[in-house]
């Protein structure tokens, strides 16, 4: 009996340490080719942990937030810094637990990163501020413009997601999904298949590009690094997948007085409906959608994008 017990351990012990050896050996071929660390950034000691940004350009201020995932970062909104820096002082900022910010091992919720984006443009922008962002994180700057409506000007929200969809809180089998994501070595190697080169690659065909051949190999390797850099990549993930980043908006969709401009992919499926539910809240909610493009539409067609902001924006 000892003999059979004492096999099993071993066993476990060896497959815990090739498993191990497997989750650094794929972190460190991720993280080999450094294209983060080849943007210059600027760096805001926030109380929770170091804020990467960018900023660019002179004029009136406008901050860019990226999609709410561990594999994202300031680096989608490239091509729309040229463009934009002509007219605005441009920011762009890697989200806490994204890009090249500092990776905590810690819940991430809605309200943490609206304190965040409040704290950052009081402390870095010091003005009022025009905002575009895209995907789940539009939930935060209508939360943050929500409590503190001084501190924004004009909002874009690029492809939100459905209020239905912010509305989704932790379940059972959410928090479960969560404690075995935090595992330090089955939960790393669980998530490394999940935001594998591959994943990253099939999600870009599937939601984010219309025209995939418009797709660039730079562009995955980027969000493939960004999603395995730092201490604790998995954190932002855990989190998000798991509903803790979501955060009902209604109640502050309808009492801000912001001109708010929503902004969608038009070959997303039921994307005109999603953006037409915020009205319901909202009235002087104004919407475009882009012609040929999907989810990541600021890589796929930026002169479009900035079209539209020059028309909004002036």
């Amino acid at each position: 009996m000892k003999k059979k017990l004492f096999t099993v351990f071993a066993l476990s012990s060896s497959a815990a340490v090739i498993t191990a050896l497997i989750n650094r050996i794929i972190k460190l071929k991720a993280v080999s080719k450094k294209l983060l660390l080849k943007q210059n950034s600027m760096c805001y000691k926030w109380r929770f942990g170091d804020v990467y940004y960018t900023k660019a350009g002179s004029g009136r201020p406008v901050l860019l937030i990226h999609d709410l995932n561990s594999s994202s970062s300031g680096y989608e909104w490239i091509q729309m810094v040229s463009f934009l820096q002509e007219r605005y002082t441009v920011y762009t900022i890697d989200l806490l637990g994204c890009g090249r910010s500092e990776k905590v091992n810690m819940t991430y919720t809605n309200y943490l990163y609206v304190q965040l984006i409040s704290d950052f443009i009081q402390s870095e922008i010091g003005h009022r501020t025009d905002v575009i962002v895209s995907g789940e994180s539009a939930s935060i700057v209508i939360m943050a413009c929500g409590n503190n409506p001084d501190l924004f000007n004009r909002l874009m929200l690029i492809n939100p997601l459905s209020i239905w969809e912010y509305s989704r809180i932790p379940g059972k089998f959410a928090k479960c999904y969560k404690m075995i994501v935090d595992i330090p070595i089955l939960g790393t190697l669980l998530y490394q298949m999940a935001v594998s080169r591959q994943a990253i690659r099939e999600e870009f065909i599937k939601e984010g590009f219309y025209d995939v051949h418009k797709i660039h190999s730079f562009w995955i390797d980027l969000y493939y690094e960004s999603a395995h850099t730092g201490l604790w990549p998995k954190a932002v993930y855990a989190s998000q997948k798991c509903n803790y980043t979501k955060c009902n908006i209604v109640n502050a969709l309808r009492k801000i007085n912001n001109s708010i401009y929503l902004v969608g992919g038009e070959k997303i499926s039921h994307i005109k409906e999603r953006l037409e539910e915020y009205k319901k809240y909202n009235p002087s909610v104004e919407i475009a959608l882009v012609p040929e493009t999907k989810s990541l539409l600021q890589l796929e067609a930026p002169d479009k994008l900035g079209d539209l902001i020059r028309t909004y924006f002036g």
